[in-house]
């Protein structure tokens, strides 16, 4: 049940609809690399993301944020949309970021990279590697740290969901008056 159980594509699919890029389905690995290759030969007028994507590659979520924030994107989760997972780290690169009353942002634990079973003494250090970089990116993308324990806190067969006044709290949604 729940919002994240609908059928996903699963790798994103980019596309241009209602003056806006949309992206949809799971990040997978290289995603970021065919978002930016589809930018370079679509070349959209539109400046508005929409997300609807039940998350995946972290690694990729950040590049793909790096990149909407250099192109001066703004991004959107629209009613009946969902962002869960690492997908809240693109939404994160929008210069202006807006989730709609019927839409769903959510975080939790993830897995980092493909191997999820790591030899143990890699674990630890690659993890908190891994955490600093997602730490780093919340900064330069103006988001407020305390989104990572609200994650971190929440197991990966879970998700928190988070509500309007949070995600403001949070700088995750700018604010739309001026």
């Amino acid at each position: 049940g729940g919002p994240a159980m609908r059928a996903m594509p699963e790798a994103l699919e980019f596309d241009q609809a209602d003056d806006a890029i949309t992206v949809t389905g799971q990040i997978a690995p290289g995603d970021a690399d065919r978002f930016a290759a589809w930018l370079d030969r679509t070349r959209p007028t539109e400046t508005q993301v929409t997300l609807d994507s039940s998350g995946g590659s972290v690694s990729d979520a950040l590049a793909i944020g790096r990149t909407i924030r250099a192109a001066g994107y703004g991004t959107t989760v629209r009613d009946g949309a969902v962002c869960l997972s690492a997908c809240p780290y693109i939404l994160a690169g929008g210069t202006a970021r807006q989730v709609a009353a019927g839409g769903v942002v959510g975080v939790h634990q993830h897995y980092f990279g493909q191997n999820t079973i790591l030899p143990a003494f890699m674990a630890v250090s690659d993890l908190q590697r891994a955490q600093a970089g997602v730490m780093d990116y919340l900064v330069q993308m103006g988001v407020d740290l305390r989104l990572m324990p609200l994650a971190l806190r929440t197991p990966p067969a879970e998700i928190n969901i988070l509500d309007a006044e949070q995600m403001a709290d949070l700088g995750l949604t700018t604010p739309t008056d001026g």
